[in-house]
């Protein structure tokens, strides 16, 4: 019997190269830095980055640009579904590769690591994770998912000199291998039950998002079915950070150099929640019933830890993780009134771009308040920051009050709207949480901005580490805090989220 080669050609006539043009120009402009680094290694240090910054500067212009062109459903079959929010988050990574490069120079000369292969990563990783929040299949998911964690593993260990930075790769390491392997047994459940010819609704393609819809609708109660779909959200939910899943955030953003954890605190935790959301409205929609009440307790419990465990800390990356798993519970209530609300898929977009302005403005100014051991960074570390540096003291003012949700800047929007959303949905418990996790929350932000403003007499600031931003870094950093302010006052800039 001869094999039925018009499958294979009506999949390759699918596949419209030019529809995923913006993760190829990643991909090709990562391997011209290689290219650069052996043909001038003498400029290796000058050439390269200027080349990583301006390539990727202009692919952010052209994304933003070009930002409502959605390229055919079926470019690529059932691998991948183009849309506008697919496009607003190629703009999201697109700015979060650019702003990690920024920082990345900063730490990277101090520490005077290889900057060839870290810009590298950076823009795989943002490739990896434009394809995986634009994933309509299990496989195009895991695929994308492990290109994107595996990197990190890297990056997160990138500092080799530093006991913190190794530590926290192997941790980081074993703790997301542990999450792929739940996540990728969720898959074969589903696979095995969706597949199955003794059930109602057989998929034809059991790991087609579509197909798997189908087989859950006729099939909500099957408990080898929903066992793997709660299997798959576990592992999405170790990216997001929410409790119980937040072991590993701790160690590892306090180990993980400076860029890098800013680069797993926006843009990680960015395409968890979007591929939670394509989960949960797509394929896992017909289990309402159980992710509803299981999200909102999630929610409940992830705000709660998160704003309690932030208060008391000392070192500011654990402040900064702690409050991160703070901001999760938050989205997860836009996740839980996305069942029944259609806006809330806006205010969880419009949450993330705020959210990432304010975190890039404040890692910003970690990189240049700085020990020796980025991983032993303190409260007393900034003491009177703003008196000595009224540049740095005031992004750092306005990057955390952001995240702490003060008027009028976009913190207090982004969450004034993500709650309006919640109130639509009748979610009221979870709007009494997250209000109360706020209040609890201005404890540890105001406790470092106090430790910024004013200096503690009976501590010895250290200010040997203070390193002054360069020109372009002021404008990098002006950029983001004058954002903060503008969409706080007027949030059409970012129109285009709606």
């Amino acid at each position: 019997m001869s094999p039925d080669y018009g499958v294979f050609k009506t999949f390759a006539e699918a596949n419209q190269w030019l529809a995923i043009w913006p993760e190829l120009a990643y991909g090709t402009l990562a391997l011209l830095l290689l290219m650069l680094e052996v043909l001038f290694p003498r400029y290796k240090n000058t050439l390269i980055p200027r080349v990583a910054l301006t390539g990727q500067a202009i692919l952010l212009v052209v994304l933003a640009a070009t930002i409502r062109r959605v390229a055919s459903p079926d470019a690529f079959g059932e691998l991948l579904q183009f849309s506008v929010t697919g496009n607003i988050m190629r703009v999201f990574f697109a700015a979060c590769g650019l702003a990690v490069c920024y920082i990345g120079g900063v730490y990277l000369k101090r520490e005077r690591l290889p900057r060839v292969e870290f810009f590298h990563m950076v823009m795989v990783i943002s490739a990896g994770m434009m394809l995986l929040v634009q994933s309509t299949h299990f496989i195009m998911l895991f695929v994308a998912l492990e290109t994107v964690t595996i990197s990190l593993y890297l990056l997160v260990s990138y500092c080799r000199t530093s006991v913190a930075s190794l530590e926290a790769g192997f941790k980081y390491l074993i703790q997301g291998g542990l999450s792929s392997a739940i996540l990728l047994f969720g898959m074969v459940l589903i696979y095995g039950s969706a597949g199955n010819p003794l059930l109602p609704g057989t998929a034809g393609d059991p790991l087609a998002y579509s197909d798997i819809r189908v087989f859950f609708e006729l099939n909500a109660h099957n408990y080898v079915a929903v066992i793997g779909a709660l299997m798959v959200v576990s592992g999405v939910c170790f990216k997001i950070a929410a409790v119980p899943f937040h072991v590993w955030v701790g160690d590892i953003y306090q180990g993980a150099p400076t860029p890098v954890t800013a680069f797993l605190a926006v843009a990680s935790k960015a395409s968890g929640f979007i591929v939670l959301l394509g989960l949960v409205l797509g394929p896992f929609l017909p289990l309402a019933y159980i992710f509803k009440p299981l999200l909102a307790a999630l929610a409940v419990i992830t705000i709660l830890f998160g704003n309690i465990a932030g208060v008391g800390q000392q070192n500011v990356k654990r402040i900064m993780g702690m409050s991160g798993i703070a901001h999760a519970g938050y989205l997860l209530i836009g996740v839980v009134a996305a069942f029944s609300v259609e806006m809330a898929v806006s205010a969880i977009l419009f949450y993330l771009f705020v959210y990432m302005l304010a975190s890039f403005g404040v890692f910003s100014v970690m990189a240049h308040v700085s020990r020796e051991d980025d991983s032993i960074m303190l409260l007393e570390d900034y003491g009177d920051l703003l008196k000595d540096n009224p540049f740095l003291g005031s992004v750092l003012v306005v990057g955390l009050g952001s995240l702490a949700g003060i008027p009028p800047l976009a913190g207090f929007m982004g969450k004034l709207i993500l709650f309006i959303a919640a109130f639509q949905a009748q979610l009221y418990v979870l709007l009494g949480v997250a209000i109360v996790g706020v209040v609890i929350s201005i404890s540890y932000y105001f406790g470092w901005i106090k430790a910024a403003v004013f200096r503690n007499p009976e501590v010895e600031p250290v200010h040997s580490t203070l390193y002054i931003p360069s020109r372009t870094m002021r404008v990098f950093m002006g950029v983001l805090t004058l954002l903060t302010i503008s969409v706080g006052l007027y949030q059409g800039i970012l129109s285009f989220v709606f």
